[in-house]
């Protein structure tokens, strides 16, 4: 297991935003992901080896903000946003980016907390909203091996 989670070929999503700025200020700044190639309208980001474009839709800033989730699906007692996308880092890493998110005010959807406690699949987890609505989650695992645990 751990080797086929080494060699994972990357992927390469593109999400809507309504804010170029905010998305820069947001995925680089706030997440620190690194940007690679961009126009006036789109963002190449560095999502740890996986590309992620943000592309501005409309002519700027909404003044209507945009909820990009369909639906929740209830999972351990939430109400889980989708669609979502995000990472799998490790613990440490998980908890830093936690305190960041709460330092510099974001409302999460679903505050971090473990998911699954004692269970199969054991992970920390949270979910928050970009600046133009698209949910993330960023989950953690003490044993990695446990990713596809049933």
């Amino acid at each position: 297991m751990t080797a086929q989670l080494t060699t994972l070929v990357p992927f390469h999503l593109a999400i809507p935003v309504d804010d170029i700025d905010a998305a820069r200020n947001f995925y680089g700044g706030v997440l620190g992901f690194s940007e690679g190639r961009s126009d006036t309208k789109w963002i190449d980001w560095n999502f740890r080896g996986h590309q992620v474009v943000t592309h501005q839709v409309g002519d700027g800033p909404s003044t209507t903000p945009r909820d990009g989730v369909a639906g929740t699906n209830p999972v351990d007692g939430h109400d889980v946003p989708v669609p979502h996308f995000g990472l799998v880092l490790p613990v440490d890493e998980f908890k830093v980016l936690a305190d960041k998110l709460t330092s510099v005010g974001t409302k999460f959807v679903i505050e971090p907390y473990v998911r699954f406690e004692g269970e199969p699949g054991e992970q920390w987890t949270m979910f928050f909203l970009d600046p133009a609505g698209n949910a993330l989650e960023f989950k953690a695992f003490a044993d990695l091996n446990q990713l596809f645990a049933v």
